[in-house]
């Protein structure tokens, strides 16, 4: 493999029902940073069916070109059409990286696309960067430069990996939503289109769809909320969530939890911030009854505020708090909510 061959920054830019995915636009933001010290062109690639419109929405959030690839093949995502086009576009384009949202479709495409263009692939990566590999000189051992540096949660969040892939290209990592920021959309941005189409003959691996059932859920998305109420395995009992939906309500927040509460059945995974949930960035976030354990952490850490409730005034959430209430949160919250809506009454 000429490693020199490969250039460039690509992005799968993921869309369902022809619009695009939010993580599209916060990987081509992270794409921009990456392509800098590389002098290299950020590439959206884009694969579906009636899909060519989508092209200008990538270039005001950063895409210089968008691969499209275009097929009646593509309207719905399968694994072995999509896969097929994004391997395609890999080796006939040879970008030097290709980020990929770690969304349902994304953990789904990404491995089986690594596995056909025979390159490595780093998994929920949650920074990103430009440097030297080994990070420290190893004697004996070249230093390469300019590798893309991906580092995630290792060992059950308990530690954290940086890992290169130098030897192969493209460089390819998945990044779950919410981790990176989309840039300010540059109003007017165009960018160059190529039309791209590896041809698509159905086989016995193209899986038949039948039926599409759409989810109906109430549940507000708790990455789009700007007041998060979050409550962990401390609140005691499912009933006690009814504390933090009366603050949450008094204050326009959101509820949500930790995983400890999701694995005793008192509120439903949609609503889990953390490593294995989702991860968050809202105005103010309040952790009450939550420990504050690595793997939650990882998922509210660049909240705007956080306010921490807690009886315990050595639990780690505090370590990360901007404000950190020790006492009773049976006492606490209520109070509080009390004076949120005194002070509301009040204007």
């Amino acid at each position: 493999m000429n490693l020199e061959e490969y250039k460039g920054v690509y992005v799968y830019a993921q869309q369902v029902d022809n619009q695009i995915s939010g993580i599209s636009y916060e990987l081509l933001g992270k794409a921009k940073e990456l392509a800098e010290p590389l002098n290299a062109d950020v590439t959206a690639v884009l694969i579906g069916s009636g899909v060519k419109d989508l092209a200008d929405s990538l270039a005001e959030y950063g895409a210089d070109k968008v691969i499209v690839v275009d097929d009646p093949e593509l309207k719905d995502y399968r694994t072995e059409p999509y896969a097929h086009a994004l391997a395609s576009v890999i080796n006939e384009f040879k970008p030097e990286i290709v980020l990929v949202g770690a969304t349902a479709i994304g953990r789904d495409l990404g491995p089986t696309v690594s596995a056909r263009v025979a390159t490595g692939l780093t998994a929920d990566c949650t920074v990103l960067n430009i440097g030297d590999f080994p990070l420290q000189p190893v004697p004996g051992q070249e230093q390469k430069h300019n590798q893309l540096l991906m580092t995630r949660p290792a060992f059950g969040g308990n530690t954290i990996a940086t890992i290169a892939c130098p030897n192969n290209r493209p460089q390819m990592a998945t990044v779950r939503p919410g981790v990176m920021q989309k840039i300010e959309p540059i109003k007017g941005a165009k960018a160059e289109v190529i039309e791209y189409n590896p041809g698509f003959t159905p086989d016995n691996r193209y899986v038949t769809i039948k039926e599409i059932v759409k989810a109906v859920s109430d549940t507000v998305d708790i990455m789009d909320a700007k007041i998060l109420v979050s409550g962990g395995r401390g609140v005691g009992s499912p009933e006690n969530f009814k504390i933090l939906e009366d603050l949450a309500a008094a204050i326009g927040g959101t509820v949500s939890c930790s995983r400890a509460v999701v694995d005793a059945g008192w509120k439903p995974k949609d609503l889990q911030v953390g490593q294995t949930g989702k991860t968050v960035r809202p105005n103010v976030y309040f952790a009450i009854g939550i420990s504050g354990a690595i793997q939650h952490v990882a998922g509210m850490e660049e909240s705007d505020i956080i306010v921490a409730i807690n009886k315990d005034e050595d639990a780690p959430i505090f370590d990360v708090a901007d404000f950190g209430i020790v006492g009773d949160l049976n006492k606490i919250v209520p109070a509080l909510t009390e004076s949120i809506k005194a002070e509301l009454e009040k204007k």
